[in-house]
């Protein structure tokens, strides 16, 4: 029997009805905040990630789907979904409008080559959205909000982890400042990060070994050595969180897994999907459209990872809907194909082919979660009428065709 690939699963059954109802909350709160759909293929360059995810980081280094095409072309699946909005952005030569603004919102497929494990596979799913063109730290609240949003429409509990990251003008002495530090306990680090303090050292922080976590608790923190603009737009975005009364905590290590990352760091976290406890994260991303041969524009967003949520989500009882339609004669099916045609057109219908006796026809109904049960028996036939059974208030009634 041929199975589906280790790391990779079907979307089926309660799994795709929890699926969409997850991308519906997100998608109708995103266009609320002002988003429009945006869709990146899922094949691009293996250049794009380089430049942008840095090839210091993990994603890069180890977990990229990466091949050579059958014309030549070094190209990889995509691991993220914030490179190709940006490639697109550019592409779109919208980096080129710079007194404009631009919100786009996207959801797919993501693949990472890891061992797979609980809210960890080789193929999953973000919804994520970015904002391109506004460099000031209300937008970095407005987007933490909407993730807010998302999960309270969605039921779900979170803790909000915030950091900034600095800029080019407050990192590289702090960035000096942790090599020492680092310098000062290689022995006892991890091999990656000794290989990240030659390559890119602000990565050691995100090191998920237990010995390095511990190690780090003492080294200096960049909020510490924060710019006054970046220490400006940190304390306002603070201010801010406090107003709306959303809870949160500096986490003065938290540097996410890529590289583009400046300033405004976030992630919300769940206490209830064990080790893989991030379930969103995201934050300000000045430089990529640069980094990408764009010209420079500010821009911020997040991504959030469908399957680590998708068992903390709380469905809402589902109401029966639609329509279910029988024949108890098999000569009569065609008196409901017009029927059910019709009624398509604004509510959803289930047709029965095979001929059944009432009482069955009234299971199917059930099975399906249908309001409505419409049967045509020898009665029917003859006198041009449709039974039909509400069975969410228990009501029956014989109606003519046409009034139906």
């Amino acid at each position: 029997m041929i199975k589906a690939l280790r790391g990779m699963k079907d979307l089926s059954f309660e799994d795709s009805s929890r699926f969409t109802y997850i991308i519906d909350i997100a998608t109708d709160i995103a266009k609320k905040y002002g988003y429009s759909y945006i869709e990146t293929p899922i094949l691009e360059e293996t250049k794009l990630f380089k430049r942008s995810v840095g090839e210091s980081s993990d994603i890069v280094g180890k977990e990229m789907y990466q091949f050579i095409d059958k014309g030549g072309n070094d190209v990889c699946m995509r691991p993220e979904g914030t490179a190709g909005v940006v490639r697109a952005f550019i592409q779109d030569k919208l980096d080129r409008r710079q007194n404009e603004k631009f919100k786009f919102y996207y959801y797919g497929a993501m693949f990472r080559y890891e061992r797979p494990q609980k809210g960890r596979l080789r193929e999953f799913h973000q919804f994520g959205c970015e904002s391109f063109g506004e460099d000031l730290v209300y937008e970095d609240f407005t987007i933490i909000q909407m993730v807010g949003d998302i999960f309270k429409s969605l039921g779900i509990d979170y803790r909000l982890e915030i950091n900034s990251l600095g800029c080019s003008r407050c990192m590289p002495p702090y960035r000096e400042n942790l090599i020492n530090f680092l310098n000062g306990c290689r022995d006892e680090l991890c091999q990656d990060c000794n290989r990240r303090i030659e390559t890119n050292p602000i990565r050691v922080l995100d090191c998920k070994n237990e010995k390095c976590k511990s190690l780090l608790r003492e080294s200096p923190k960049l909020i510490d050595n924060l710019c006054s603009s970046c220490s400006s737009d940190f304390n306002r975005l603070k201010e801010l969180l406090d107003i709306a009364n959303i809870e949160y905590s500096v986490n003065s290590n938290l540097v996410r897994g890529l590289d583009y990352y400046n300033k405004t760091a976030f992630e919300f976290v769940s206490s209830s999907i064990g080790s893989q406890s991030a379930i969103a994260g995201g934050g300000r991303y000045d430089k990529l459209v640069e980094f990408v041969s764009g010209k420079s524009t500010p821009a911020v967003g997040f991504a959030l990872g469908v399957e680590r949520i998708m068992e903390l989500v709380k469905m809402p009882n589902r109401e029966r809907d639609g329509y279910y339609m029988g024949v108890m004669n098999s000569s009569d099916i065609d008196k409901l194909f017009p029927l059910a045609h019709r009624k398509r057109k604004s509510s959803s219908v289930t047709i029965e082919y095979r001929a059944k006796k009432l009482k069955a026809h009234l299971k199917g109904a059930d099975r399906i979660n249908a309001r409505y049960c419409v049967v045509i028996g020898e009665d029917e036939a003859k006198n041009g009428t449709v039974w039909v059974k509400d069975l969410e208030k228990s009501e029956e009634s014989i109606l003519k065709i046409d009034e139906f």
